[in-house]
């Protein structure tokens, strides 16, 4: 039978801000490795190597409309072929999610067994996950709903609980699940550690296509009407599948626990116990307890020099950071902003983020570095009526054809060679030459080259402001009131 992994890929990870941002959340972030988690969890989606599992497709990955180009980039530079990106109008928990996933997934008439994963999260222990994956194939093939516990190591009141009963399966080590739980209190959290009966929600299930839309069906059946509608409205839109925005922005928001894990049928529902080194970097402590340690217990990154310092975790992306006399602190820093917050308050992250957010703050939604189709920009210097930037374009990659009402933009090509289009003017500019764009005229820019094309843009005017782009022809298919 056919395993059909599924990468839920939403999630704005805001308690792990200043690196994780709304239109740039964690599963982007290289956080344990080269690889960001996204990719890791795509290339660990490959499991024809895995018992039971040799018929492994490629990974439908759902996704939102904010991130789409992003995930298809990242996935692209991991070599990762996918069977659909499906486009979220907009988030409904992972319930919708899931069920737009099946339906694709029984499109061919078949009914694989689906791997439901999220994109970020860590797993060390890769043939771990995949011998458990291959266990919960023998299960899911009869019918079963499964789910992956982690085994704990500690009374951790950040994660959700599964109580698991009865004996395991002789060949599979499966459990039938007793009753989920919300993340626990301290005191709670010690009395599950001591029993025994416990482990950590991982978010990872399998089942198969039509026995999760069965039971959606049983349980919550205006989410799956909702969901065939927007079903029934997709389109095809480059490599992306779009679903209708009316219909699923309409649909009810929740969970696959709550619409259906906790409401199984007694003995429909079985847990693995998984313990493969799992973490789903919730917060900054998870990272800490992931990272490689220095003698002093600190976990450094980047340009980090300390002294007696303990048990901190320091991140410097763009400059020198000293740390002096510190402990159990983390320190954070990107290009726009740091973060210093002591651990035992990392919690509380969440509540500065919310409040920076209604300052309209734009740290709390993108990085000075901001991915497009075409490449990046990286907003180095913006004062009074002016603003630098400096762009790189992927070799053949085209922006929009695009005018600007408020704002004039001065190009200097520092590395590659530019095609621009100035009003009717179609030009070359070779390394150490300039362009001058009015307001007012229409304009495009090209690499035509086999090298990334590198420049500085200085814009000029009364509003500086992204949205003051009248696309007017785009190969990405994007309108002037999309990035």
């Amino acid at each position: 039978m056919r395993l059909q992994p599924v990468i839920l890929c939403g999630g704005s990870g805001t308690r792990l801000w200043p690196l994780s941002r709304e239109k740039y959340p964690k599963q982007f972030l290289a956080l344990n490795g080269t690889n960001t988690l996204l990719q890791d969890t795509a290339l660990r989606a490959d499991l024809s190597s895995a018992p039971g599992s040799r018929d492994s497709m490629p990974p439908i990955v759902v996704t939102s409309e904010e991130c789409r180009f992003l995930t298809a980039e990242q996935l692209r530079q991991a070599g990762i072929k996918t069977t659909s990106i499906v486009l979220e109008p907009a988030g409904r928990n992972t319930a919708p999610a899931l069920t737009l996933a099946a339906m694709i997934s029984l499109q061919d008439g078949k009914d694989p067994i689906l791997l439901v994963m999220p994109a970020d999260h860590v797993i060390d222990d890769t043939p771990a996950f995949q011998a458990a994956v291959g266990q919960g194939y023998e299960h899911a093939k009869s019918g079963k709903l499964i789910t992956f516990g982690i085994k704990p190591d500690r009374p951790d009141t950040g994660y959700g609980y599964i109580r698991a009963t009865g004996s395991p399966d002789s060949k599979t080590g499966a459990l039938e699940i007793g009753a989920f739980a919300e993340k626990p209190d301290a005191e709670t959290a010690k009395r599950y550690m001591a029993t025994g009966e416990y482990l950590w929600n991982s978010g990872i299930f399998m089942m198969r296509a039509s026995v999760w839309l069965a039971q959606l069906n049983a349980t919550r059946p205006d989410i799956v009407i909702a969901c065939r509608k927007a079903f029934d409205e997709r389109s095809a839109d480059q490599d992306f599948l779009r679903v209708g925005k009316e219909a699923f922005s309409a649909c009810p928001a929740d969970s696959i626990d709550y619409a259906v894990m906790e409401k199984l049928p007694e003995g429909l529902g079985l847990v693995i116990p998984l313990s493969a080194g799992w973490s789903d970097v919730g917060a900054w402590d998870a990272l800490w307890q992931l990272g490689r340690k220095d003698t002093d217990g600190n976990v450094l990154q980047g340009d980090v020099r300390a002294l007696s310092t303990r048990n901190t975790l320091a991140i410097a992306q763009s400059r020198l950071v000293t740390l002096v006399g510190l402990n159990d602190v983390v320190v954070v820093e990107t290009p726009d902003a740091v973060l210093v917050a002591d651990q035992g308050h990392l919690q509380e992250i969440k509540a500065i983020v919310a409040q920076l957010k209604r300052e309209d703050r734009p740290e709390t939604n993108t990085h000075r570095k901001v991915y497009r189709p075409w490449g990046y920009y990286d907003s180095i210097d913006a004062g009074d009526r002016f603003q630098a930037k400096r762009i790189v374009v992927n070799p053949g990659a085209t922006l929009s054809l695009q005018l600007h009402h408020h704002r004039a933009e001065h190009w200097v090509v520092v590395r590659g060679t530019a095609r621009v289009t100035r009003g009717d003017e179609v030009f070359l500019l070779a390394e150490n030459e300039s362009t001058y764009i009015p307001i007012g005229t229409r304009h495009r820019l090209e690499n035509p080259g086999k090298l990334p094309l590198e420049l500085i843009e200085v814009q000029s005017g009364t509003y500086l402001g992204e949205d003051d782009i009248v696309r007017l022809e785009d190969t990405y298919g994007r309108t002037s009131d999309s990035q």
